[in-house]
């Protein structure tokens, strides 16, 4: 249903009619999908396709909506839109901070001096907000930083608020109880300031704190007691300054002793000394840290306690005479400590270096001993007990947990299914052998031999596998280093004596000859020619045996001999 109302007349009964010729009702489509997305869409036309009122609008008139002021009922609106000139405070202001110096006074509890406490003071233009901050300074006692946080501050009891208006160099300021003197400005501020017209005041400097400089006034001195103050001295002057001797424990008068090296460390701080050994692999010892744990070490003690068994003696300061010195550590001498000698053969460039400045009566002569400990023992390999192949039986004697002995993986797989065969029959006195023939594989991967029989009816004799692929040496040569067959060694006519059984070459593969060729700079002479000899005649024989009886279609020349 349309109802349509007159141009001028309120919507009330009676001022309005139907249109009885409008059939379409349905609203416009305003959703649309692009590639997938849901797009908003402008709708051309109105409820029931009537055009919209906006079309009809010109563009003036529409300028003319926005800039007019519409009348209210009760008058105009009293709130009218800002100029478009207009730019607001926290555009026009935005990170712009005034900046002022100044100083509080504060008391000392308990003491009749008083503080100057430097502050700054920050006023931000965008919201007409301050904060006040303390600059740290080092070992004061005191907090600092920031004593007030960014706000809106009074300044009297009306709940006035200050403005930067209000703030100039050498005025008073109460803050929250605190009256701070503002005493000069940064740049920025005062072109700002003189900028709207404020004529600021004469910088001031703040004054000096006077109870920090009567801190670093020199405090009265005290006398230390002569023990306490020479402990303390020799530990500034002689903390981590250790003397250090290299020295042979001579132990051989124990039973299954020896002399074992051991560093020997004297702390000029204390004189206390520590004794540490060398640590070899294999040396069957437990790795203690230390020989001897860091102590003082008697030299001498008073009468009074020898007749005391020394077995049960808790030596204590009050019954020591003298400790050891670095005077009685001299390079090149023995010395005994707890009962043990210790030979002192050289110490480091920082000792030698001591010993020149503060003792140069003494020498020090430093000695060429032979600070090993137990002599190297050359490894003999046992012989090839034939047990598995050499170098895997080998392992077993490098280590107690053998690994696998490593192999030629570019070799392998260069060579992977490269075999070289050879037809050999088996040279024996036995006349049963005769007519055995056999098939000699030669792997040129992994440099093994294996061997099969053929098989021949009515020889009683079972073909098969005869020898399992195995590396086979060359008769002569030694178990430890032995020499191996290589393609080389093979041809034809030659004999290959395999681990007793003696086979003669009689026949090969056409491959083993185009193999042997491209490596004729490593084969010798006589293998090649005995193979090309062999392959010749065979080619020669086999062509004869073609051409027998035959017309030769190829023109070979063998039919007209």
């Amino acid at each position: 249903m349309s109802i349509n109302i007159g141009h001028g007349l309120p919507f009330l009964p009676g001022n309005s009619f139907r249109d009885l010729t409008k059939s379409a009702f349905h609203r416009s489509q305003t959703l649309d999908f692009k590639n997938g997305y849901a797009l908003p869409r402008r709708p051309a036309v109105g409820t029931g396709q009537d055009p919209l009122l906006s079309v009809n609008i010109s563009h003036s008139e529409k300028n003319q909506l926005i800039r007019d002021i519409p009348n209210l009922t009760y008058g105009t609106d009293t709130h009218r839109p800002p100029p478009l000139d207009f730019i607001p405070a926290h555009a026009a202001y935005d990170k712009k901070v005034l900046r002022f110096y100044g100083y509080f006074w504060q008391e000392v509890l308990h003491s009749p001096h008083f503080r100057i406490r430097p502050v700054v003071i920050y006023y931000h233009l965008e919201d007409d907000s301050m904060c006040v901050t303390e600059p740290p300074v080092e070992n004061s006692g005191i907090p600092q930083g920031k004593l007030i946080k960014r706000q809106r501050l009074t300044k009297n009891q009306h709940g006035g608020l200050y403005h930067w208006k209000d703030l100039n160099v050498g005025m008073d300021m109460s803050l929250f109880g605190t009256v701070y003197r503002i005493t000069h400005c940064d740049p920025f501020t005062q072109d700002f300031m003189e900028s709207q017209g404020i004529v600021l005041n004469e910088s001031e400097s703040i004054p000096s704190d006077p109870y920090t400089i009567h801190r670093a006034q020199a405090q009265q001195t005290h006398i230390i007691p002569y023990e306490h103050n020479h402990q303390l001295e020799r530990f500034l002057a002689l903390d981590r300054q250790v003397l250090r001797f290299y020295a042979l424990w001579d132990d051989t008068d124990s039973l299954y002793g020896e002399k074992r090296p051991v560093t020997l460390h004297y702390y000029l701080v204390d004189d206390s000394v520590d004794i540490c050994e060398h640590h070899e692999a294999n040396s069957g010892r437990d790795p203690f840290p230390v020989l001897l744990s860091r102590q003082k070490i008697p030299k001498h003690i008073k009468s009074t306690c020898e007749p005391f068994p020394t077995c049960v003696l808790e030596v204590s300061p009050q019954d020591v005479k003298e400790y050891f010195s670095p005077e009685d550590f001299r390079v090149g001498e023995e010395v005994t400590l707890m009962g043990r000698r210790f030979l002192l053969y050289d110490c480091d460039d920082f000792t030698k270096k001591y010993y020149e400045q503060n003792h140069p009566d003494i020498l020090l002569k430093p000695l060429t001993v032979d600070t090993r400990t137990q002599q190297d023992i050359k490894r003999v390999i046992p012989p090839y007990n034939g047990f598995g192949s050499l170098e895997d039986s080998l392992q077993n004697c490098l280590s107690l947990i053998p690994e696998p002995p490593k192999k030629d993986v570019i070799k392998l797989l260069e060579n992977d299914n490269k075999v070289l065969r050879y037809v050999a029959r088996l040279d024996s006195q036995n006349p049963l052998d005769e007519g055995r023939r056999f098939i000699l594989s030669y792997y040129l991967s992994d440099d093994m031999i294996s061997v099969f029989e053929r098989s021949t009816r009515n020889s009683g004799i079972i073909g098969g596998k005869f020898l399992e692929k195995t590396r086979v040496p060359k008769p002569g040569s030694s178990v430890e280093n032995p020499e191996y067959y290589t393609p080389a060694d093979f041809s034809i006519g030659a004999t290959v004596e395999v681990f007793g059984h003696r086979f003669v070459l009689m026949d090969a593969d056409r491959y083993v000859l185009r193999y042997l060729e491209s490596l004729y700079n490593h084969i010798p002479e006589h293998t090649l020619s005995s193979l090309r000899q062999k392959f010749g005649a065979s080619q020669t024989s086999a062509q004869e045996e073609q051409h027998e009886g035959k017309k030769c279609l190829s023109g070979c020349g063998l039919c007209n001999l």
